[in-house]
Formats: structure tokens, sequence, C-alpha cells
């Protein structure tokens, strides 16, 4: 469990800025985390998981709130237009960065409408086929990728996500040309492959893994410079050849860009100590997440890259929403 000393201290000593500039000490009531997936899905756990200690250290309740639906965009359009400065987003990384580049008539704009507080956790993502895949290594796989031409097909959670702009990055990296075909979401991607329906897909390490190791699918490598301890045993793709490719999908917390600058701050601390202690290490790495606990600043300038690389690829590719 997350020391209580160790919030009570972090919110001791950052409460002074925020009450030079308010007579009344904030939080003045329950703070809320919208949260745009369901009960039990990744971002509603990490979620949950740091309701508690970022409770005991503001002195107030913290209140998960599912506001389900567009991939997460309808909760983040609900916290770019909040104005009570007592509601917070744990958001994807798709949701802050690239979702206006896909949907124009998206009701926020990522880059402008929210504040960052920190970056949370990070995972690369696991090119994943099935167990019989052609190929006795990843070089070959992808030989045999690239010889296949428009006869193969890859699964994604959807039109717009990481999964499918990474592989659309990934098909003009190797060069190849499979056909996209979207699901409602990566455990569906993941039953295709394995009822022999798709070829590859990017599936997250924690699934990946689990079906490699039951023999049902197999893992070619992670989108990453190099390995990763979520899943230390499957090698990168730069071992494959595939030089610099670095894709990978986080969450973290947001607030509407209206919430006064001290507050951000304010909670941006209190998230990075949060999510920095040993224990909360621990129990987002259970969860598949290397923790981060970045500065507002370290998420913002991680906002900025990704809807610069990602927008990139989405431009060239047409991807839309339509």
């Amino acid at each position: 469990m997350i020391s209580r000393r160790t919030c009570l201290a972090a919110s001791s000593l950052l409460t002074a800025p925020v009450l030079a500039q308010s007579s009344k000490p904030w939080p003045t009531r329950p703070l809320h985390i919208v949260v745009g997936f369901p009960a039990g899905s990744s971002p509603d756990i990490t979620a949950r998981t740091l309701a508690e200690p970022l409770s005991q250290a503001l002195g107030q309740p913290v209140i998960v709130d599912n506001k389900v639906g567009a991939g997460g965009n309808i909760a983040a359009e609900f916290v770019a237009r909040a104005r009570d400065d007592h509601t917070i987003g744990l958001m994807i990384n798709g949701n802050m960065t690239i979702a206006r580049l896909i949907n124009p008539r998206l009701g926020y704009d990522p880059l402008k409408d929210f504040a960052p507080i920190s970056l949370i956790g990070i995972s690369p993502l696991v090119l994943t086929a099935p167990a019989n895949a052609p190929g006795a290594d990843a070089r070959a796989f992808l030989q045999a990728a690239r010889a296949s031409g428009d006869r193969w097909s890859y699964g994604t959670p959807g039109v717009g996500t990481v999964g499918h702009v990474g592989m659309e990055l990934l098909k003009r990296r190797v060069p190849m040309a499979p056909v996209h075909v979207p699901y409602p979401g990566y455990p569906q991607v993941a039953n295709a492959m394995i009822g022999g329906e798709l070829q590859l897909a990017l599936l997250p390490p924690t699934l990946a893994a689990a079906q490699a190791r039951a023999g049902k699918l197999r893992a070619i490598g992670i989108t990453a410079r190099g390995r990763s301890p979520l899943v230390p045993e499957i090698p990168s793709l730069a071992e494959a050849g595939i030089a610099d490719f670095n894709l990978e999908i986080w969450n973290a917390a947001a607030a509407p860009a209206s919430m006064p600058p001290a507050l951000v701050a304010r909670l941006s601390a209190l998230f990075s100590e949060i999510v920095r202690t040993p224990e909360m290490r621990s129990k987002l790495f259970q969860q598949g997440w290397q923790a981060v606990g970045s500065s507002s600043e370290g998420l913002a300038n991680r906002v900025r890259a990704d809807a610069a690389s990602m927008g990139e690829v989405i431009r060239s590719a047409r991807i839309t929403a339509d």
C-alpha cells in the first residue's frame, strides 16, 4: 500500500502555492477522474489504482467516472469542457494526440483543450502472428509478409487507434501491404488470429505474451528500440533489422485547459510522486505498464512529438473516421 506518510508529506509541500491564490483550500469537494472505457478496462483499472493514494494526499474522495464511447473521445470531450476545477481525465494517447486528425468534427482539440498533468505508464506493442505463421525467425516472417502483398490481413481495435496507425507506419518501414480489418477490441483481434482470419496484428504485450506462451499465437517482435522488461523474452523489431522503430501505447492524466495553473502543478507533482513509489510501480507493472510519472512539461512534450510523428502517417495513409 502507498505510504500515508508519503502522501501527506507531498500534500503539505504542495498546498502553499494554491492557498496563496485562494481563500479556500483546494479541493473543496471530491475529485472526479473521468475514464472513457468500461469498468475492468486497462484505463479504468489504472485510474482506480491511483484513486486511493491520491485521495489520501488530497484529503477528499477521488471518484472514477466511466463515460464510455467513441474510443474514449466522449470522456475526453467531457474533460475538455469541464469548468468545475474538480474534474480530470485518465486518457490513452490517441485521445490526447491524434483524435482530431482522424475526425476533424471532434468536439475538442487535443493540443489546445487539455492541461497535461503526468504521463502515467508506457508500453510497446507486439507484432503478433498465428502460431503456424511462416518463417523460422522474425526476419523470415517479415520477408514472407513482404511477399504476401495484399493477400494478408491485419486486425486492430478500430480505425485511428495506435494499433492501426502503428501498423500503417510499419507497412512503410518493412515494406508490406496487408489489408486493415477493424474489430471491437484487442481480445477479438487475438481470437481472429487464432481462428485463422488474420495474419498479423500489433497487440498489447500482456495479451500477446500470454497467447504465445499458450502456443496459440506467435510473438514476432516488440515495437521498441530494445527489449522491454514487461516481456523480456520477446525480441525487438530492431533485432529483425527495422532500425529506430519505436511505437508505444501510453496513458496519462490531464485536466481541462481552464484549470488554474497552480492546481495543475499540484496535481502533476502528486501524480508524479505517487506513480514513482515502489508500490505503484509494481501495481502498474502487473497491469502491463512501465511506470513513468512525468512532469506536466514532460507529458506536453510527448503529446507534441507523438502528434507530429503519427499525424504524418495519418495524412499519408488518408486515415479518417468516416
